[in-house]
């Protein structure tokens, strides 16, 4: 089974490291983030305007840019880097409040940032409970029990990003014969060194744990889609009403990927307009993960843009009719079960709940399914399963609705394991700036372009200094863009070449660009050339034509050579001539001169910068 295929909405190859892709993230973060959600519809959701962090904005900068000077590019605004994402170089920056959009639009212009955008608040894509619908009938509508013949989901760590997980509920603290537990240790993104829990402040977050991984055949309530997996809670709210910010989801999901998580599930809306999460998403995506996300409650098409690193998913009803409040639009990947869903609750109960904040760990579930079924395959190859594999509904083929279909865990397993999952092909990778040959002065911008069959998980830049090579930085977000400070190199020639990875650990080198370090001022030149008329001698008396010959040398060198004669009687220029460098020959045709003294004077002009030393000399001859 390949792992390459076209996508219709866009034509990008979702192997691909789809940099087209990502610059749409970048033009549309402040746009989406204010103007887009406006205009599309964001009103019709729980928050009635669209709110962000005041004071705060997200900043990603070039992998290897020193936080020194980070902050000279944020004083001229007055901002203060107060958090730092290393691992996504991304950086949370205080700001003036009533400054925010004003700040990141002014950032995002700098050649050392690739993204500044809006810390958003985004809200969970819950809608009430319906208590009279108790029945797990998603279950089987996605062939959950003919998966189980072959995969549980068997200790795939699922990270909850939500508003934290009840670690008390006898389904989801049990045991599952796996080394880490049923629920493995989590971390609060949203805390500080005050608040570390991850209780569930709201409830959400318990409900969502419990569709994708509640504990199966052990006698209690009800039955996850994977029940075999492990639960991370990471909680990405400290707030009664389970909002979050941007920057809490991407903090989050970058320690679930760097702790072990292999699915994450985020059921809140407007992932795909963020950078940041963007960015966050494909570093899970590069340690071999994959992130699921809610399309929303809206009802409505909001203009949302895809993303390569988030399947995103709309929500079914029994009829398999997408639910008049779910959203759609064209970053919709999949459809899945999200109407009187059967789940765990806060404090030990169960209940049954509506919301796209559901149908999208009913596709986590499924991803861990595959996951345990298969664990080699690539991210990419499990999103091209699991949407090759759907039950097609709406439109034929792809469509807004549905996306690729409605999920089908039993086929969505069978395909998992039949697939091959041995990748040998590494990506191919080039240097695109600096051009070879030239001069890099200061802290410069270095582009490096980047492909693989399946995606590029990590892009490495080194200096090559022919004895020894030091690393500039590792950038995991293309496009791949690195800052690269030569202060700290020694002056005089050197060379770049990158490495590019995939998640298979292929292995491919750019080609290597040499430039020249020239950060020390070059000494200043005041010497002058010298320069004499070799020909005709001084004194001499001259007819017919006259060969003149002139000769110029410097310390540096010679740019410019000039001659003229000059008639003493008249004052008039009677012959002239120009060389490049320090040689000068030409005729001066005295023929009809008239009789009387001449002054020849010869000039050179050396090449020194920037202001040339110029001397000159001269002698009389008589006609």
């Amino acid at each position: 089974m390949t792992t390459d295929h076209t996508h219709p909405r866009s034509n990008r190859t979702v192997v691909s490291t789809a940099s087209g892709s990502r610059q749409t993230f970048r033009k549309l973060s402040l746009a989406s983030a204010v103007a887009l959600a406006l205009a599309a519809g964001y009103a019709a959701d729980a928050l009635a305007v669209p709110k962000w962090a005041e004071g705060r904005i997200l900043v990603q900068t070039r992998a290897g840019l020193a936080d020194a000077e980070f902050d000279k590019i944020l004083k001229p605004h007055g901002g203060r880097a107060i958090g730092h994402i290393r691992q996504l170089n991304l950086r949370v920056v205080e700001v003036s409040p009533q400054l925010e959009q004003t700040v990141a639009r002014a950032l995002a212009n700098n050649p050392h940032v690739k993204f500044a955008e809006l810390d958003m608040l985004v809200e969970l894509q819950q809608v009430p409970n319906d208590p009279n619908y108790a029945s797990a009938w998603h279950l089987p509508k996605i062939q959950a029990p003919s998966a189980w013949d072959s995969s549980q989901g068997s200790c795939v760590i699922v990270a909850i990003l939500d508003t934290g997980v009840d670690s008390n509920h006898p389904d989801l603290n049990g045991t599952n014969n796996c080394p880490s537990g049923k629920l493995v240790p989590g971390w609060n993104a949203a805390g500080d060194s005050t608040i570390t829990s991850t209780a569930d402040v709201y409830g959400h977050g318990t409900m969502v744990a419990g569709t994708a991984a509640a504990t199966t055949n052990n006698g209690l309530g009800v039955a996850g889609v994977a029940g075999a997996a492990s639960i991370m809670p990471i909680r990405v709210t400290n707030s009664s009403d389970g909002s979050a910010y941007f920057s809490a989801i991407a903090n989050g999901l970058t320690w679930a990927a760097d702790h072990g998580a292999r699915v994450a599930n985020i059921s809140y809306d407007m992932l795909t307009t963020s950078s940041s999460i963007a960015s966050a998403a494909q570093y899970m995506v590069g340690k071999g993960g994959v992130v699921v996300g809610a399309a929303g409650n809206s009802g409505t098409d909001r203009g949302y843009s895809d993303s390569p690193y988030i399947i995103s998913v709309s929500a079914t009803d029994g009829n398999d009719v997408k639910a008049s409040w779910s959203s759609y639009g064209y970053y919709v990947d999949v459809a899945a079960p999200g109407v009187g869903i059967w789940t765990t609750t806060n404090g030990g109960g169960y209940g049954a709940v509506n919301g796209t904040s559901f149908a999208s760990p009913v596709t986590a579930g499924v991803v861990a399914l595959m996951m345990a079924a298969n664990p080699a395959l690539a991210p990419a190859t499990l999103e091209q399963i699991l949407e090759s594999t759907a039950d097609d509904l709406g439109a034929t083929g792809w469509d807004t609705s549905y996306g690729y279909g409605r999920v089908n865990a039993a086929a969505a397993v069978q395909g998992a394991k039949s697939a091959p999952a041995t990748d040998t092909q590494a990506p191919s990778t080039s240097i695109t700036s600096p051009a070879g040959g030239g001069k890099v002065v200061g802290v410069t911008t270095v582009d490096v372009s980047a492909s693989d069959n399946i995606r590029v998980t990590k892009v490495e830049l080194y200096v090559d200094n022919g004895a020894s090579k030091s690393l500039v930085g590792t950038d995991t977000n293309s496009p791949f863009g690195f800052s690269w400070d030569t202060t700290k190199q020694p002056e005089g020639a050197t060379s770049l070449v990158a490495y590019a990875y995939d998640a298979a650990g292929n292995k491919g080198t750019s080609n290597s660009v040499s430039v020249t370090v020239d950060n020390s001022p070059d000494p200043v030149d005041t010497i002058p050339p010298i320069v004499q008329i070799t020909s005709p001698g001084n004194g001499a008396r001259v007819a017919g034509k006259v060969a003149i010959q002139v000769s110029a040398s410097d310390n540096v060198g010679v740019a410019k050579t000039t001659c003229s004669v000059i008639s003493k009687k008249t004052g008039k220029t009677v012959a002239s001539g120009v060389g490049n460098g320090g040689s000068l020959n030409f005729t001066w045709n005295a023929t009809r001169a008239l009789a009387g003294e001449y002054i020849i004077t010869a000039t050179a002009e050396d090449t020194a910068v920037p202001t040339s030393n110029k001397a000159s000399t001269s002698i009389t001859v008589t006609k």
